[in-house]
């Protein structure tokens, strides 16, 4: 599976724009990757707060400020991925897509479907 150019062009520019916004405040020399790593889990975590102790119906059905809020930490978890990725030199949209291949191989829909079972009890 390959990304397709409009994704992989908003990508690239939302890692351009991440770029710029770190160097306009000399924060490159934060910009590790153990610090940024720290940094997406650390948003990662905050996603969970919205969710913890929410029945899974609570959780589909979010109100309006509590959908914003969890906007807002998504935003946080995808700009610290992408600017980890760059800082590796990691082509994001090409990772995806290979793991999306990966896990087309190791799940297939007429074994998956409907199963939340590890690859490796399908």
């Amino acid at each position: 599976m390959k990304p397709d150019q409009a994704s992989r062009d908003r990508l690239d520019g939302l890692r351009d724009e991440l770029r710029r916004f770190a160097a306009d405040r000399d924060w490159n020399q934060f910009h590790t990757p153990k610090n940024l790593a720290m940094a997406l889990a650390g948003e990662a975590g905050e996603v969970i707060e919205h969710f913890q102790w929410l029945t899974a119906e609570q959780s589909a059905s979010l109100d309006a400020a509590a959908r914003g809020a969890v906007a807002e930490e998504l935003a946080d978890v995808l700009l610290y991925l992408v600017r980890l990725a760059d800082v590796l030199d990691i082509d994001l949209a090409e990772a995806a897509a290979r793991k999306m291949a990966i896990n087309a191989e190791r799940y297939p829909a007429d074994k998956a479907r409907g199963r939340a079972d590890k690859y490796d009890r399908l």
